[in-house]
């Protein structure tokens, strides 16, 4: 009986691992092939050559070069943009992602397909990638990048030469619009600096906003209609930092065709002899302004002075080591002062420049924006 028992058991266990091992054939049998998959970088040519690209073109549906940057004698600029300054912080992330960008796994090599990636030939009029191609490293390098996965984690690239598309590690920021490549910085000079603001928006009368010091909690409001009184007494404090913080939205070379019949005028005058002055209009729906600045070096003189004799006051009355910091301090100051006065000019000569609506609307406005409604012509009431 055991030895009947014996080889039962025996043959049970030979037909389970039969039975197994037919499961796991099955099963293997219908997954689908694995996808080809390498450490190869999507562009091997650029890893080590960033620094001698010398150009970068965006190419989109039908050929057509959407964006253009060159870098020559005045740093990356754009060139769709008349060569205004490229922000050389995107250019840079760009370039890096894709030096980086790995091949994770093989996809579709059937030109029909492309599209579903976004890696179809860029002389396709639905192309929904670009192209980007880099000049200046040997040899010249170029790419197509397509959609972003939807699992995330990876961006479908394709090499113009080849059939064989890819799912690339990395996430490629590639902007289409000229404008979205300029470097948007214009002016940063905080509303304590300011000392007097004078707005003459188009036809009206000016608006005279003054501080006699620095130290001043609000400005003072000149020429007050009568009976007339400021919505609160720090209301004009706001239009001293429209230069603080202040950016483009689009820039283009400065023509006289481009100026309204009679544009609005905006004053700044710095405690430190910076003046700038701003033509500003309106024209496409877009908001757009000229900049002048000069530089009084004797009012800057004059400014460093009061500033530093307070403290060199209080340093006189310490026991000295034979050392006066003062005179060095005011050289280094002034030094500052001029190179930010040249580094504007350099900045904003030449062009004009689309601002946003907010910043605008505070170089245009009126003395009426500062007040309180004017009290009713019935009852003697006020709104």
């Amino acid at each position: 009986m055991n030895h009947v028992n014996h080889k039962l058991i025996a043959g049970l266990a030979g037909a389970a691992l039969l039975a197994i091992g037919a499961a796991v054939w099955v099963t293997t049998s219908r997954q689908p092939a694995a996808e080809t998959t390498t450490s190869e970088y999507a562009l091997p040519g650029l890893n080590g050559q960033i620094n001698a690209v010398k150009s970068v073109a965006i190419v989109g549906a039908e050929t057509k070069t959407l964006v253009t940057l060159d870098h020559g004698e005045q740093g990356w600029t754009v060139r769709e943009k008349g060569g205004y300054p490229a922000d050389t912080g995107k250019l840079r992330e760009l370039l890096l992602n894709l030096a980086d960008a790995k091949l994770l796994a093989a996809k579709t090599a059937n030109p029909e397909r492309y599209a579903e990636l976004g890696v179809e030939d860029p002389h396709n009029q639905d192309a929904k990638g670009v192209l980007i191609k880099m000049e200046g490293v040997n040899p010249p390098l170029a790419l197509i990048v397509g959609n972003a996965s939807s699992h995330g984690g990876g961006t479908f690239v394709r090499r113009p030469a080849e059939a064989q598309s890819w799912l690339a590690s990395g996430q490629f920021g590639v902007e289409r619009e000229p404008a979205q490549w300029l470097n948007t910085a214009l002016t940063d000079i905080a509303s304590e600096r300011i000392a007097e603001v004078v707005l003459t928006p188009a036809g009206g009368q000016p608006l005279r906003l003054i501080k006699t010091q620095r130290a001043d909690a609000d400005f003072r409001v000149e020429n007050i209609p009568a009976g007339r009184e400021l919505a609160t007494p720090g209301v004009a404090n706001a239009l001293a930092s429209t230069l603080a913080g202040l950016t483009l939205e689009d820039v283009a070379a400065a023509t006289g065709a481009s100026l309204e019949p009679t544009p609005n005028l905006a004053k700044y005058r710095t405690f430190d002899g910076l003046t700038i002055q701003v033509t500003a209009w309106q024209k496409d729906g877009k908001s757009w302004a000229r900049f002048e600045v000069s530089f009084d070096e004797a009012a800057a003189e004059q400014a460093l002075q009061a500033e530093l004799a307070e403290p060199k006051a209080a340093e006189d009355n310490k026991p000295s080591d034979g050392r006066d910091d003062t005179e060095q301090q005011r050289r280094q100051r002034l030094d500052g002062l001029r190179n930010e006065a040249a580094q504007l000019k350099q900045r904003l000569a030449g062009w004009q420049f689309a601002l946003p609506a907010y910043k605008y609307a505070n170089m245009t406005k009126g003395m009426d924006a500062l007040l309180k409604p004017a009290a009713s012509t019935a009852g003697g009431q006020r709104h």
